[in-house]
């Protein structure tokens, strides 16, 4: 079983890097598109967004979502990492996770995840875009995918090149749960 990212850790780590940017919360918020108390409740640990709103959150502070895992490490990341060593980042508003599959440490190329999506699990509320290239591999179950405006129903064994900031949402419209390999650039 993997480990969960502890929410008060990834909000501290949103805190540190919008303070060393000396950028106020709400002009963050600003920033983000967000309310200035959803970013005051992230910050302190009682909300986790979703991928989307965390992928927007990590552009706008100029890093990548392995940012967020990567505060969570103590000591050396290991290059293998066994199922029950992942670490996982939750949606509390939405059946949807992601679990790191390598080093998320600035120093690594590759950024490999998996997103798991529960029945009626989503990626967000409505599509977001993302600075860098993504490779997505859809490894068990179907989703459909909102790429722009068009929507795209992938199930097991498809697979997508995302350009960079193209529009995306993911959603797991099913009763099974889809898991999707993501890896995307530095």
């Amino acid at each position: 079983m993997s480990t969960v990212v502890d929410p008060h850790v990834i909000g501290e780590h949103i805190r540190r890097l919008r303070s060393d940017r000396r950028v106020s919360v709400r002009a963050f918020a600003a920033e983000t598109g967000f309310s200035a108390s959803f970013i005051s409740q992230l910050e302190n640990g009682q909300v986790a967004p979703s991928l989307g709103s965390l992928h927007k959150i990590a552009e706008t502070l100029g890093v990548t979502l392995g940012e967020f895992f990567a505060a969570a490490e103590t000591g050396e990341e290991p290059l293998i990492i066994r199922t029950e060593e992942r670490h996982r980042l939750d949606s509390t508003w939405t059946d949807a996770h992601i679990e790191a599959l390598g080093p998320m440490k600035q120093n690594h190329k590759l950024e490999p995840m998996i997103a798991v999506f529960g029945p009626g699990g989503k990626s967000g509320k409505r599509p977001h875009d993302q600075a860098r290239e993504e490779f997505a591999f859809v490894i068990r179950g179907q989703v459909t995918l909102t790429l722009a405006d068009e929507e795209n129903t992938l199930k097991a064994g498809d697979a997508v090149t995302l350009p960079a900031r193209a529009p995306r949402l993911w959603e797991n419209r099913t009763k099974e749960i889809a898991e999707i390999l993501m890896v995307s650039s530095r």
